[in-house]
C-alpha cells in the first residue's frame, strides 16, 4: 500500500460514525474541543460499561470516596424514584438551584434593602465642626472659597488666604496681600490639587504651589476684577468685571489660548462640564451662557439663556446625566433652573424664595444642595436639599446668622 493510499484510508476513518475495532492500528487524530472524533472512540467498551450493572468499573482517577458519593446520587429516594433518571416533575415542587436564580434574588434583597434605608436617611441638623473666619468679604458675586481632592480648604479672609487640612486639622497661611484694595475675590484647586489659581480685585491672576507656598506664575489679560475662575485640565478660564472669559494655557508661554466677550456686565460664574467638553458661563447681566469647549475660540455660544431675573453666579453640572446644569439666580430671582444643554431647554424650575449663592450636587444621592443669603420669608441663610428630578425639598438646615456666600463640597467625608 503505497503512501497515498494510506492517506485515503485515513480519511475515511477520520470521516466515517463507525469503525472496525478489531483493527490493531491506533490514531492519534485530536477530535474537536466539544465534538469528539468517534472514530478513536472505543464504543464496544463503553456499551459493555453502560448496559452490564454486573461490571465494578475502577479507574486510577476515581477513589473510592468519589465511588461512595456516586452510588449515594444514584440511590433511590423516599418516594422510591431515582434521581438522576430523566423524567419530568411539577414546577412547583422542584427547587431552583440555578446560580443566576439565586444572584437575582440577592440583588434583589439588596436593593430593597438600600431603598428602606434611603427612605429612612437622617438629614443632619446640626453642624459638625465650625471655623472661625473673621474678614470674609461679604460680597455675593465673589467666589473665595475651594475645597480640593486633597481634603484641603482653600479660603480667603480679607487680605489672607489660608488652607485648612481637614486630616489633621492644621491650618497654614499660605500668603497675605499687602495693598488694601487689592484682596483675593477668586479662589479654585486644580483637578491634581497641586496648584491653587487665584483672582484679585485688581485684575491679577495668580498660580501657587500650595505644597511649597511659592507663587508660580502670575497670568495677565484682564483689566477688572476677576470673580470667577474654573479649571479644565491644563486650562484656566477666569471670568472678570471687564465682562470677559480668557482661557489660559498654563503649559505655554504665551498662556491666552482665547477671549470671549459676549457677557454685557460681571462674569461671576463659571464652571466646566465633568467631562471637559462645555462650558457655563453666569453674568451679573442675568444671561447664562453654553460653550463648547471645541469653539470657544470663534466665540460661538451653543445656548443662550434669559429666563433668570438676577445674577447667575451658582452653576453645578450634574454628575450622573452630562448634559444636565443646575442654575440659580440672585435676589430678583430666587429660582432653581434645571437646564437640558443637549436641547437647550428648561427641564424644571423651583421657586426658592431666597437668594442662590451656591449649588451642590450630591455625589452619592439624586439631591441637589443650594445656599441661600437673603430671603422673602423665614428661610433666610440657609441650606436646602432638594430631590432630584422632582425637585421636592427632603430638608433644610444650617443656623448662618449672615447670608451664605459660598458653598462649596468636600470631596473625601471619611477623613473629615
Amino acid at each position: 500500500m503505497d503512501q497515498s493510499d494510506k492517506l485515503r484510508l485515513l480519511q475515511s476513518y477520520w470521516y466515517s460514525p463507525r469503525r472496525l475495532h478489531d483493527s490493531p492500528t491506533r490514531y492519534d487524530f485530536p477530535g474537536d474541543r466539544f465534538l469528539p472524533n468517534r472514530s478513536l472512540m472505543d464504543l464496544d467498551r463503553a456499551h459493555t460499561l453502560l448496559t452490564n450493572k454486573a461490571t465494578d468499573f475502577k479507574s486510577s482517577k476515581c477513589n473510592e470516596v468519589y465511588q461512595q458519593k456516586l452510588i449515594e446520587s444514584q440511590s433511590l429516594n423516599s418516594e422510591g424514584k431515582r434521581i438522576m433518571v430523566f423524567r419530568g416533575s411539577s414546577k412547583s415542587s422542584t427547587k431552583s438551584i440555578r446560580f443566576v436564580d439565586e444572584l437575582r434574588q440577592q440583588m434583589a434583597a439588596i436593593s430593597d434593602n438600600k431603598s428602606k434605608q434611603a427612605a429612612y436617611r437622617s438629614i443632619p441638623k446640626a453642624e459638625m465642626i465650625v471655623f472661625d473666619a473673621p474678614g470674609l468679604m461679604d460680597d455675593y458675586y465673589v467666589n473665595i472659597m475651594s475645597w480640593g481632592k486633597n481634603n484641603v480648604l482653600a479660603v480667603g479672609l480679607g487680605p489672607t488666604l489660608y488652607l485648612r487640612n481637614s486630616v489633621d486639622q492644621r491650618t497654614h497661611k499660605l500668603f497675605h496681600v499687602r495693598e488694601e484694595d487689592n484682596w483675593p475675590t477668586s479662589i479654585t484647586w486644580s483637578e491634581e490639587t497641586q496648584t491653587l489659581a487665584v483672582g484679585y480685585t485688581c485684575s491679577n491672576l495668580q498660580l501657587w504651589d500650595a505644597e511649597s507656598s511659592k507663587l508660580i506664575r502670575s497670568l495677565q489679560g484682564h483689566s477688572g476684577r476677576i470673580a470667577s475662575t474654573a479649571w479644565n485640565g491644563h486650562i484656566l478660564t477666569s471670568g472678570s468685571r471687564d465682562k470677559s472669559i480668557i482661557n489660559h494655557d498654563i503649559r505655554a508661554r504665551n498662556h491666552l489660548a482665547s477671549c470671549i466677550k459676549k457677557h454685557s456686565d460681571e462674569v461671576c460664574g463659571l464652571k466646566w462640564s465633568n467631562e471637559g467638553d462645555r462650558l457655563a458661563s453666569g453674568g451679573s447681566e442675568k444671561q447664562l451662557y453654553i460653550w463648547e469647549a471645541s469653539k470657544m475660540s470663534s466665540s460661538k455660544f451653543l445656548h443662550r439663556f434669559t429666563d433668570h431675573c438676577a445674577a447667575v453666579k451658582a452653576l453645578a453640572w450634574c454628575p450622573y446625566q452630562h448634559n444636565v446644569l443646575a442654575s440659580g439666580g440672585g435676589w430678583n430671582d430666587r429660582c432653581i433652573r434645571i437646564w437640558n444643554t443637549q436641547k437647550g431647554i428648561c427641564i424644571h424650575s423651583i421657586e426658592t424664595k431666597a437668594q442662590i449663592s451656591g449649588l451642590e450636587w450630591n455625589r452619592h444621592h439624586r439631591e441637589i444642595l443650594s445656599s441661600h443669603g437673603y430671603s422673602t420669608g423665614e428661610d433666610q441663610n440657609k441650606l436646602c436639599l432638594w430631590k432630584y428630578p422632582s425637585m421636592t425639598k427632603v430638608g433644610e438646615f444650617g443656623n448662618h446668622e449672615p447670608r451664605i456666600i459660598n458653598l462649596c463640597q468636600v470631596f473625601n467625608y471619611s477623613n473629615f
